[in-house]
């Protein structure tokens, strides 16, 4: 049930993200990365840190906080800042099906540092649902615009950092709480985002944001920043990260969804197939953990 849980919580946080790339492609044009990660960041902590504190969290320990901190600053700092990139290079879409290859990367990262073998169900669930991925929006990569290649190879390579991030966050949410990894590594994130961004005018270009452009951003740092990664640790604290991880081949599909509304993008039979893939592949590699975990702590992962 644990495992169960944290993927369907994952889930929900995966949809989020999916339509903060959107919204990311809607601000791209008139705003610079770093002030789009000081937005989705900046916010996302100033609503983070109260509901941390009302509710009397539990801290990581002292010797932990540069490691979290660091975490933060590779994941909140640099991750987006290479994600905010990228999508000004390609379409949300596109984008989201380079980030989709998560999974894949938290694979390797696992099993090369030792702490998630590789089975063959869960290989074979991961990339049904990377398949169902490309299926959605196969009919959309041949329309894409000129030079998108880039963003997505920028993208592949800012996945790693997220890789790392599932991997390796694990043990210090189990120190502490969900919460208190999470508030420290995405303040530790904001501050750093907004150093950079005070000493190269990345600050200033949010007093020219219109009101439209402030809405979207706000959702950013609410639905997109702190709602989204809330459940995004709480469901590294349940599965195991590559599970947690297979989620976000639903990032894409949410963002073309999104994209449909806003620009008038149609709903293919590809997109549908699509979906019935994704949601295939993330049953058959949630299920070994369940079956597993049903014989007893000698079957477990």
């Amino acid at each position: 049930m644990g495992e169960w849980t944290g993927v369907a919580i994952a889930l929900v946080s995966s949809c989020l993200g999916g339509t903060a790339a959107a919204i990311t492609r809607y601000l791209v044009g008139s705003t610079d990365p770093i002030t789009l990660a000081i937005l989705r960041w900046g916010i996302g902590f100033v609503c983070l840190l109260p509901v941390a504190l009302l509710l009397g969290i539990k801290w990581p320990s002292r010797r932990d906080w540069p490691a979290v901190a660091l975490l933060g600053l590779c994941f909140f700092g640099l991750f987006f800042v290479l994600y905010n990139i990228a999508i000004g290079f390609t379409t949300a879409a596109r984008a989201s099906l380079a980030l989709a290859t998560l999974p894949l990367h938290t694979m390797v990262v696992g099993a090369l540092l030792g702490i998630e073998p590789l089975t063959k169900r869960k290989t074979t669930g991961v990339c049904i649902a990377v398949f169902g991925v490309a299926a959605a929006l196969a009919s959309g990569l041949a329309a894409a615009p000129p030079g998108a290649w880039r963003g997505e190879l920028i993208m592949t390579g800012a996945v790693m950092c997220m890789a790392f991030y599932n991997v390796w966050s694990r043990p210090f949410i189990q120190r502490s709480s969900a919460l208190g990894f999470l508030t420290v590594g995405m303040g530790a994130g904001a501050a750093g985002l907004i150093l950079v961004g005070s000493l190269t005018g990345s600050v200033a270009v949010l007093a020219s944001l219109s009101t439209p452009q402030w809405i979207a951003g706000i959702y950013l740092g609410v639905g997109g920043g702190a709602l989204a990664f809330i459940l995004w640790v709480l469901a590294l604290q349940r599965a195991s990260p590559t599970r947690v991880a297979n989620t976000m081949t639903v990032n894409p599909v949410a963002a073309a969804l999104l994209a449909t509304q806003l620009v008038g993008e149609p709903i293919t039979a590809n997109l549908v197939l699509g979906l019935i893939a994704v949601f295939a592949g993330i049953w058959i590699a949630t299920m070994e953990g369940a079956r597993r975990n049903s014989a007893g702590p000698s079957g477990s992962i």
